[in-house]
C-alpha cells in the first residue's frame, strides 16, 4: 500500500478580494485586513476566512512506500499554486494512494477543490467515483466514511464535531513534537515577510505529526502490530536523519520514544 500524507498552508487570497470588494486601489496586506474585516462582520467575530478564498503556498507530503519513507514540500518555494495542485494530483495519478490528513474533509481538501477550479487543474483519478474504475464507486477519495482518503481527525472524533481535537494536541500527548516553529495564524506574517522556506518547513513538521498519528492509529485498528509499529517508525527516522536538515533535526530531537 502506498500512503500519501498531506498537509497545506494558506494565505489570503488578495487577488480574489480585489475582485469582490473592488479593492484596486490597496496593497495585499491591506486587501486582506479588509478580508478579515468582513469575514469577522460575515461571522460574529471570527477572522477566518471562507475556503474559496484561501490561496495555497504549500503543500508538504510524507509518501510511504513498502519500502521507504520521504517527505517534502512539493515543487520550489516560488512555484505557483497551479503548479502545486497539479503537482499534488500528479503524485495521486501515480501511486493512487491512501490520503491521509488532518481535517483534510473539512478544510484542506475543499481549499483544493476550490483553488483547482479555479485554475483548471484536471484531475480525473482523484475525481473518480466509479466511472473509469469499477472499484473507485465502493471505495473513492470523495466519500467520507471511505478509507482512501482517512481524515483522522474525523475518524478518531467518531466523525461528531463536538469530539474534534487539534493535531499539536494529540501529537503532544503522544509523545511526537506537536507544533514547531510557528503555527497556522501566523502564516501571512512570514508570507508577507518572504518566508516562503520557513512556512513549508513548518508545514512539513505538521504532516510528519499527521503520519506518526496514523501510525499508531494502524497500531490500533490491528492493521500493524508492535514490530511492523516499531520497524515503521525507526524507517522514518531514518529517513529524516538521511535528510540532514535542521527542522527535521529540531523534529527528531523533540521525538519522544517510550
Amino acid at each position: 500500500m502506498n500512503l500519501f500524507v498531506f498537509d497545506i498552508e494558506t494565505v489570503p487570497d488578495v487577488a480574489s478580494g480585489r475582485l469582490l470588494y473592488g479593492l484596486d486601489d490597496l496593497d495585499d496586506s491591506n486587501v486582506a485586513q479588509v478580508m478579515f474585516h468582513k469575514r469577522a462582520e460575515e461571522s460574529g467575530g471570527s477572522e477566518f476566512l471562507r475556503h474559496h478564498l484561501q490561496r495555497i503556498v504549500a503543500i508538504s507530503v510524507v509518501l510511504h512506500t513498502p519500502d521507504k519513507f520521504k517527505v517534502w514540500s512539493l515543487g520550489d518555494p516560488d512555484s505557483p499554486e497551479a503548479e502545486l495542485l497539479q503537482r499534488f494530483f500528479d503524485g495521486i495519478d501515480r501511486f493512487t494512494p491512501t490520503l491521509v490528513s488532518w481535517n483534510g474533509s473539512g478544510f484542506d481538501l475543499p481549499v483544493i477543490h476550490y483553488r483547482s477550479l479555479l485554475h483548471g487543474v484536471v484531475a480525473p483519478r482523484y475525481w473518480d467515483t466509479g466511472h473509469d474504475d469499477k472499484n473507485f464507486k465502493w471505495n473513492n477519495y470523495l466519500s467520507r466514511f471511505h478509507e482512501r482518503h482517512t481524515d483522522l481527525m474525523d475518524v478518531l472524533a467518531g466523525y461528531q464535531p463536538r469530539a474534534a481535537v487539534r493535531l499539536d494536541q494529540v501529537a503532544t500527548m503522544l509523545g511526537f513534537p506537536g507544533k514547531m516553529g510557528m503555527d497556522g495564524s501566523k502564516v501571512w506574517d512570514h508570507f508577507l515577510a518572504g518566508d516562503i522556506e520557513g512556512i513549508r518547513n513548518y508545514c512539513e513538521t505538521d504532516v510528519l505529526n499527521t503520519c506518526l498519528i496514523y501510525l499508531r492509529f494502524q497500531l490500533i485498528r490491528g492493521q500493524l502490530d508492535n514490530k511492523a509499529y516499531d520497524k515503521a517508525c525507526q524507517q522514518l527516522r531514518a529517513a529524516l536523519q538521511q535528510e540532514a536538515k535542521p527542522h527535521l533535526d529540531e523534529f527528531l530531537l523533540h521525538w519522544h520514544t517510550d
